[in-house]
């Protein structure tokens, strides 16, 4: 499916002030739950620096830090200017707010130097790149060496959850999402690409072929979600 770079930064910024509630709503909570399991893979180290790459509204940033592993700074970007309006407003009531940097900058290209950061993490959003190779190439380059990237993505399951999944995406998601946001062709959008993005095994594909070490898997909810984890050498 291809996407037009322009339109969706735009989406997001029209969905931007209900788009925590609908993420509740829609996930009954357990979004959370599946970013703090993402924390859960942090490298054990000290004073880690972090790039959450499509941070929305900073969930992800926020469930790094507050699963109390050893931060010293993390940066934010995205491409919509109301996710990170309101990542800001939220970050400044934040203990680690001053920690935290939002920019808007692409996935694609990012404006970092080689080697930058500990850990790049991605939640929810590489389907929503034009190239996921070329931001998992790009997340690579600003990995320092040992580090490690982390990525969350909805995937279909290969079980008995398939058929009440496929469901819940084609009819449930958009009518509960457009109700919540006021905009249902962006839930929509966010159901096709869900389910016509590249998951498990050719992922993984993609990841090693971009230089990730020791990439895996984990499904999490009946695989409808999966956590990848790599490292660079």
């Amino acid at each position: 499916m291809k996407k037009e770079k322009s339109s969706v930064p735009e989406m997001f910024d029209r969905i931007s002030p209900q788009y925590d509630m609908a993420n509740r709503v829609l996930s009954l909570g357990l979004d959370m739950r599946w970013r703090r399991s993402l924390a859960d893979q942090l490298p054990s180290r000290e004073n880690l620096s972090l790039l959450d790459l499509a941070t929305g509204t900073g969930d992800q940033i926020a469930a790094l830090f507050e699963s109390g592993a050893s931060i010293e700074k993390a940066a934010g970007i995205d491409l919509s200017s109301g996710m990170l309006g309101i990542a800001e407003s939220k970050f400044a009531k934040k203990p680690y707010g001053k920690k935290t940097a939002f920019q808007q900058a692409d996935a694609e290209k990012l404006p970092f130097p080689d080697n930058t950061f500990d850990v790049c993490s991605f939640s929810f959003g590489i389907r929503n790149v034009n190239d996921p190779l070329k931001a998992l190439s790009e997340m690579y380059r600003v990995t320092a060496p040992r580090g490690r990237c982390l990525i969350l993505e909805f995937s279909l399951p290969d079980n008995l959850f398939r058929k009440p999944y496929l469901f819940y995406l084609r009819h449930l998601l958009p009518r509960l999402g457009g109700w919540i946001s006021k905009d249902r062709e962006a839930y929509r959008y966010l159901n096709k690409t869900i389910e016509q993005f590249t998951y498990g095994e050719a992922f993984l594909d993609w990841m090693k072929q971009c230089g990730w070490m020791q990439a895996t898997a984990i499904p999490l909810l009946f695989g409808s979600v999966t956590l990848y984890r790599g490292d660079k050498p």
